[in-house]
């Protein structure tokens, strides 16, 4: 499929993006984000390795809209992890959700 990064035409396929994504680690997720396989990576994480641009050239909505059209899952921001079930019956709030004095 055809989009428009940073003013640049790319041509990509999903398979083609998973394929470039494969054995990359990804950085820990503080806003939007992008699920490839099993793994979730920042927008921007994704774009900079398959338009090989800077991550200042593009914005996170770029690269949102170009790899929602390609059938991959978009977060706004990263999802929350769920509870386990030790944490579940745990009487302890978790870390961060205690209330603010």
């Amino acid at each position: 499929m055809r989009c428009v990064i940073a003013r640049f035409p790319f041509d990509f396929v999903k398979s083609e993006v998973e394929q470039m994504m494969k054995g990359i680690a990804p950085e820990p997720v503080d806003g939007a984000c992008v699920v490839i396989g099993r793994r979730t990576y920042p927008v921007k994480q994704v774009g900079q390795v398959i338009t090989k641009q800077d991550r200042r050239d593009f914005t996170a909505g770029e690269v949102t809209r170009a790899l929602t059209r390609l059938g991959f899952t978009c977060h706004p921001t990263a999802p929350v992890p769920a509870r386990t079930s030790l944490q579940a019956t745990s009487p302890l709030p978790l870390p961060g959700s205690l209330p603010q004095l």
